[in-house]
C-alpha cells in the first residue's frame, strides 16, 4: 500500500512545479505588460510640434531657443506617463526646490480684499543690461511657496531677472481676507494691481508676463482687455492653461484620462481653501452668500459644483455658463499683439485635446504667437533626466527663460525705428 502511495507521489510531484513556473511567468508577463502600457514605454520622444507663422521674429526665436526645437526627453521609466508628471508636480513640485528669499507686499483693493505677492530682486545682471521683470501668475489656489513658482523664481533671478508672484486671494493659508471674496477662474484684479505696482515702482523696468495653467488664463484675459495693460511688456508665456473654461467643463465630466477623478480630487482641494476661510466669506455683512451656499459645498463633487454655488458670486454673474464665457481668455487673447508663447503638453490629463485647437489656430493666424505642444509632461510636469531621477529644472524653466532671453535681445537690437512705431 505505502509502495503504491510512494509510486504515486513521485509520479505527479515533478509536474506540479513546471505548472507553478508557468502560471508565475503568466504573471509575471501580465505586470509588464500592463506597466509598459501604462507608463507608455514605448512612446517615442519628439521634439514638440511647434505651430507659428514664417516672420523674421519667428525664425530668430526658434533658432535663439534650441530648447522649443529639440527633443524633448522625460525621465525614461515614467516620464512618459501624463498621469506620473501631473502627480509629481503636485506632490512634491520640483527635485530639491530652493527657498529664494522675498518681500511680501500688500495692496488693498477697492472692495476691501488685500492682494498680496512676493517681490524677489535678481542675483545677476541681465545679459542686456536691462531691469527686467518676471510678472508671475501660478495655478490654481498656487502661490510664491510652491515648490515650482520657487524652482522657476530661483533660475529667472540668477538669470538677471526681477521676480514678482501673485498669491491667489485666499491661496495663502496664514492670510486671512479681509472682504468676502476669494480668487476666480478669470478675475485680472489681484494681478493688475501687482503690475500696476512693478510700473510705479520700477519705472525704468520692463515686463515680461508668465502663467501657468489657471494662472495663464488670467495673464492672457489681463493683456486682452485693455490694449493699456500691453504697454512696457515685452512678450508673454502661458504654460498649460485651458482657454475655455465653458468647453472646458464638459470634457471634465468624462471619465477619459481619469479626468473625472482629478476634478473631484481639485474640487476637494477648493473646498478646503474655501473652508478655511468660512469666517471671511460667510459671515460678513457685505458678504454675497447664504447658509444655503455653505450646504451646497459641502456636498459638491466637482469644480463646476463650486463654481456654480460659490465662485461665480463673488462677481454677481447670473449663471455657470456667464460666469465661464467672462473669466475665460479666449474671448481676449487674440487682442493680445505682444510676442506670445502658449505651451501644452498632448498628455497632460487636464486639458483635453479639443481645446488645444484653440491656441493652435490663433498661432495660425496670428503672427505674434508661437503654439509648442509636446508629446509628454503632463500638467505642469515636463520633468527632463535619463533613467528615473528628474533633474531639478524642468523643461518648462528653460524654454520660459529661453524664449524671455531671447525676446529681451530682439528688443534691445532692433533698430530705433521699427521699435516706435
Amino acid at each position: 500500500m505505502s509502495t503504491q502511495v510512494e509510486a504515486d507521489v513521485h509520479t505527479i510531484s515533478p509536474e506540479m512545479p513546471a505548472m507553478f513556473d508557468g502560471v508565475k511567468l503568466a504573471a509575471v508577463a501580465t505586470v509588464l505588460y500592463v506597466i509598459v502600457r501604462s507608463l507608455n514605454l514605448k512612446c517615442p520622444t519628439a521634439a514638440p510640434d511647434i505651430t507659428c507663422q514664417d516672420t523674421p521674429l519667428n525664425r530668430y526665436l526658434l533658432k535663439s531657443c534650441p530648447v522649443l526645437t529639440k527633443e524633448y526627453i522625460p525621465p525614461l521609466l515614467w516620464g512618459k506617463s501624463g498621469h506620473l508628471q501631473t502627480a509629481l508636480y503636485g506632490k512634491m513640485g520640483r527635485v530639491k526646490s530652493p527657498k529664494p528669499c522675498g518681500l511680501r507686499k500688500y495692496l488693498p483693493m477697492q472692495d476691501g480684499a488685500t492682494a498680496t505677492f512676493d517681490l524677489f530682486e535678481p542675483q545677476g545682471i541681465h545679459s542686456t543690461g536691462d531691469d527686467i521683470t518676471m510678472v508671475i501668475c501660478p495655478g490654481i489656489g498656487n502661490h510664491s511657496e510652491k515648490h515650482y513658482i520657487r524652482t522657476f523664481v530661483d533660475y529667472s533671478q540668477k538669470q538677471g531677472y526681477r521676480c514678482s508672484v501673485l498669491n491667489h486671494l485666499g491661496a495663502l493659508p496664514n492670510i486671512e481676507l479681509t472682504s468676502p471674496r476669494m480668487f476666480t477662474y478669470g478675475c485680472t484684479w489681484e494681478f493688475s494691481a501687482m503690475v500696476g505696482y512693478i510700473k510705479r515702482t520700477f519705472p525704468q523696468t520692463q515686463l515680461i508676463v508668465v502663467g501657468f495653467s489657471l494662472g495663464g488664463n488670467i495673464a492672457c484675459k489681463y493683456l486682452g482687455e485693455n490694449p493699456a495693460n500691453q504697454e512696457r511688456v515685452l512678450c508673454c508665456v502661458s504654460v498649460c492653461q485651458g482657454y475655455s473654461a465653458l468647453r472646458a467643463q464638459e470634457t471634465f465630466l468624462q471619465w477619459d484620462q481619469c479626468r473625472r477623478l482629478y476634478n473631484f480630487l481639485m474640487a476637494d482641494n477648493m473646498k478646503k481653501i474655501i473652508l478655511s476661510h468660512r469666517v471671511s466669506l460667510f459671515s460678513m455683512s457685505s458678504s454675497k452668500m447664504e447658509s444655503a451656499d455653505l450646504s451646497h459645498l459641502y456636498t459638491a463633487t466637482s469644480l463646476m459644483q463650486i463654481d456654480d454655488n460659490i465662485m461665480r458670486k463673488f462677481h454677481g454673474h447670473n449663471s455657470l455658463k456667464e460666469y465661464y464665457e467672462k473669466e475665460s481668455c479666449v474671448h481676449y487673447i487674440h487682442n493680445i499683439s505682444v510676442p506670445l508663447l502658449l505651451v501644452n503638453s498632448s498628455d497632460d490629463p487636464l486639458v483635453h485635446q479639443s481645446l488645444l485647437t484653440i491656441p493652435r489656430t490663433l498661432a495660425e493666424k496670428k503672427e505674434n504667437v508661437i503654439f509648442a505642444l509636446t508629446l509628454h509632461g503632463g500638467h505642469l510636469g515636463f520633468f527632463e533626466g535619463a533613467v528615473l531621477f528628474p533633474q531639478p529644472l524642468s523643461w518648462m524653466d528653460k524654454v520660459i527663460v529661453s524664449y524671455a532671453n531671447a525676446i529681451c535681445q530682439w528688443e534691445k537690437h532692433r533698430p530705433q525705428c521699427q521699435k516706435e512705431k
